[in-house]
């Protein structure tokens, strides 16, 4: 899956490389399809690379909820786009699809399968939810109120609670470090950028307890996209920013067959020595961190399970830290899900295109000083009696 270089020389020297991305605001009951979006997403990244539709030859698209129960959602969409790709690909991992779909668009290049593959996430669940689950959910989750990510969290927040105890003081500084970010994010959705006190989180609605409205993300409607391509496509086509990720892990069904698992580990345990052996670096090195956080809960227990600090530690870590754009780990500069808004499944990719961003050099007015680097995570797909099932990180640098 991981092109020849992954681990093995820096960024620079990386054969296949992102050269591009692309993002529309994010908005709340637009009315409009993930087709819509998309075609809207695809127009500015043509734009902006100076690029023809016949140009682009590969196509990773993140399954939509809007679109939940349509089988040839990725034909549709090339059709819908007006693209005829050599290399297809569909991601069906939750808030892993954008990282793996990056992935496996490398290869394809690596491979010959493509010369021009752009990764597209777009949904509009505020509009729209056509998802229906099926598997574990209807026969064991949704008869004891347990049907949304809310009602799960809430629980693991419980369990961690009992392990570890819970601060919080340190998931407030979370929130409170997003949004101060997102008020700088000229897409994040227009009724979270407002600035946000330790006040307001305290006081806001527990929805499961313990987890309140402020540890939480809101549904919108947006998309984004990537180009991947080889660096002498890049270099024919005159561009010169580009980025590379140095380091890749994956996991699904983490624990699958243990029945009593801890729901307080994830797949990030797992993983993290190997991702950062790749990249001959360690959470020490990382310049800033772009996690998954659908929930601030999550963004903690990676901190912890990534090696950033022990299991439990992960207060006192964000409490002593500071993690804002300009701070020692700035933590998801853009806003992240939780305060630019999630825009269903191509909320993935939000964080994903934050760092690209920031390793361009394209932050703004909440530009990383020294983007030497970037630690991206995804989180997919809540199982039966256990932590999220799929887990995965990048490491990504100015190629």
């Amino acid at each position: 899956m991981a092109p020849e270089s992954l681990g093995r020389t820096a960024a620079r020297e990386s054969a296949q490389v992102v050269a591009g991305y692309a993002e529309i605001p994010n908005r709340f009951k637009t009315g409009r399809s993930a087709y819509d979006l998309a075609g809207e997403v695809l127009a500015a990244l043509l734009d902006r690379m100076n690029l023809a539709l016949e140009d682009i030859d590969g196509l990773s698209v993140t399954a939509a909820l809007s679109e939940g129960t349509n089988p040839f959602y990725a034909a549709y969409m090339c059709e819908a786009l007006g693209i005829t790709p050599t290399w297809l690909h569909l991601s069906g991992l939750g808030g892993c699809s954008a990282l793996s779909g990056l992935m496996r668009a490398m290869s394809a290049v690596r491979e010959g399968e493509c010369r021009i593959a752009v990764v597209l996430s777009a949904d509009a669940p505020s509009t729209i939810y056509r998802a229906d689950f099926g598997a574990q959910r209807p026969e064991f989750q949704e008869p004891q109120a347990a049907a949304r990510p809310p009602a799960a969290f809430g629980l693991l927040m419980n369990r961690y609670a009992h392990q570890y105890g819970l601060d919080p003081n340190a998931l407030g500084k979370i929130a409170q470090v997003q949004r101060e970010h997102a008020v700088r994010n000229d897409n994040a959705l227009p009724k979270l950028r407002t600035p946000l006190s330790m006040e307001d989180y305290l006081q806001s609605r527990v929805i499961a307890d313990p987890l309140r409205l402020l540890d939480s993300v809101m549904f919108c409607d947006g998309g984004n996209a990537l180009v991947v391509t080889s660096r002498e496509e890049a270099k024919r086509r005159g561009w010169s920013k580009l980025a590379a990720p140095v380091a890749y892990a994956e996991i699904t069904n983490f624990n699958g067959r243990d029945p009593l698992a801890d729901i307080t580990e994830t797949g990030f345990g797992q993983l993290a020595p190997r991702l950062f052996a790749q990249a001959n670096l360690k959470p020490a090195d990382i310049r800033m961190f772009q996690p998954y956080d659908d929930f601030t809960i999550a963004v903690q227990m990676q901190l912890e399970q990534l090696g950033f600090c022990e299991r439990g530690a992960g207060a006192r870590f964000i409490l002593e830290t500071d993690l804002s754009f300009a701070g020692k780990l700035p933590l998801n500069t853009g806003g992240g899900q939780i305060s630019a808004g999630q825009p269903g499944l191509a909320g993935g990719a939000l964080n994903l295109v934050e760092a690209v961003r920031q390793l361009f050099g394209e932050g703004g007015q909440r530009q990383v000083p020294d983007p030497r680097n970037a630690l991206v995570t995804g989180i997919g797909v809540i199982p039966y009696g256990r932590n999220w099932s799929t887990s995965a990180a990048m490491i990504l640098e100015p190629a």
